[in-house]
């Protein structure tokens, strides 16, 4: 294991996020992970939920890690990783399924810059089929403040890293959400003071 990429924070996380998601896409046929980041995820949301196609996306530089991971630890549902740039068109036509009825993303928002994130938004609102389900993990601010001192650490080593990344404001990101016709089912409180925020398509 030693020589794939590692996220202690996806290992630490991935028990509270499934939970979440065994819910949330119990109907789902097929599921877009944005953003997979080492791989760690995907290998373990797809053994957990066996009934659907767990599709990896990620920009290239990324896919070297994620596909030792699906080799390291293959399921039948898992799928290898489409080359995804939110501010490019999405790559629809090289999923297995027609339909993409549930959308996954996790720690990405605060990496991307803001023009980024409404582009990410305007492909949910063009490709999550109605009645879809979209889940988004990672940090959050309330009303515009930090929800605790460790996430203003974050944000302030996030901006010495990238002046274009920080954590966003939840009611930001729930007003993109609604312009697509997404609207928020519940946010759920997760460990290490992140967020995992499920909404649906409903328009």
């Amino acid at each position: 294991m030693s020589s794939l990429p590692y996220s202690q924070a996806c290992e630490n996380n991935k028990y509270a996020i499934g939970s979440v998601l065994e819910h949330c896409f119990n109907q789902s046929s097929q599921v877009l992970e944005i953003g997979s980041g080492t791989g760690q995820h995907a290998v373990y949301f797809a053994k957990l939920l066996p009934h659907l196609i767990w599709q990896t996306s990620d920009q290239s530089f990324n896919h070297r890690g994620i596909n030792a991971w699906l080799t390291a630890e293959p399921s039948l549902n898992l799928r290898p990783p489409l080359v995804l740039d939110v501010t490019q068109a999405w790559p629809i036509e090289k999923l297995e399924l027609p339909i993409i009825d549930g959308i996954f993303t996790a720690n990405t928002l605060h990496i991307m810059s803001k023009a980024m994130v409404q582009d990410l938004f305007k492909g949910l609102g063009e490709h999550l089929s109605l009645g879809g389900q979209l889940c988004v993990y990672g940090p959050f601010n309330y009303q515009g403040q930090y929800t605790c001192d460790s996430n203003r650490n974050f944000d302030q080593w996030l901006l010495e890293q990238n002046p274009k990344s920080a954590i966003r404001d939840i009611e930001w990101i729930t007003e993109l959400a609604i312009e697509q016709g997404l609207k928020l089912k519940a946010d759920h409180p997760m460990p290490a003071n992140n967020r995992l925020l499920h909404f649906e398509k409903n328009v």
